[in-house]
């Protein structure tokens, strides 16, 4: 099944975030656009310095019987501690996490992902020309579609990061 990374970077944040409120917007987000997310791993290490968390999502949602959206979102914690912090201008303290946080976001447009056209050789060959001359334009349509989501997806975890550091 052919699949064509679209998009991808990195967002690195070092301070002040709550791990569990970030975890669960990403999801939210995700569940919103219509992803289905299967988490692929989950490791948590706890260490003098503090927790190191590495977590692996595969997204996918069915666009049409040929094309899918996959978004990879590979997320690394280093030193999460738990802390204390008064918000400037309240009385009361709030637990949260200090630490920091690295996601690696890649967006992938899956063409043929039923493998409707992987049957024998000569399909290969309709394939690609049904790709390069007739559906040209399609594909860049979904790369650009795909690409304005995972940019909308980066963006809310950036401004989440920065709300979060403003505590």
């Amino acid at each position: 099944m052919p699949s064509d990374l679209v998009y991808e970077t990195k967002i690195k944040h070092s301070g002040l975030f709550n791990f569990k409120d970030l975890y669960n917007m990403v999801f939210e987000w995700l569940d919103d656009h219509g992803y289905s997310v299967e988490e692929k791993k989950y490791v948590e290490k706890v260490k003098a310095s503090g927790k190191e968390i590495e977590i692996k999502w595969e997204c996918k949602r069915k666009i049409t019987d040929y094309f899918r959206f996959k978004i990879k979102l590979s997320y690394r914690i280093l030193g999460l501690v738990e802390v204390e912090v008064q918000p400037q201008g309240s009385q009361q303290k709030i637990k949260t996490n200090k630490g920091e946080v690295e996601i690696k976001v890649q967006a992938y447009l899956d063409k043929d992902y039923e493998e409707r056209w992987e049957a024998t050789p000569f399909y290969k060959f309709l394939r690609g020309v049904y790709e390069k001359y007739i559906i040209k334009s399609r594909v860049k349509e979904m790369e650009d579609k795909l690409t304005d989501e995972a940019l909308d997806l980066v963006n809310n975890i950036k401004a989440f990061l920065l709300l979060e550091a403003r505590t």
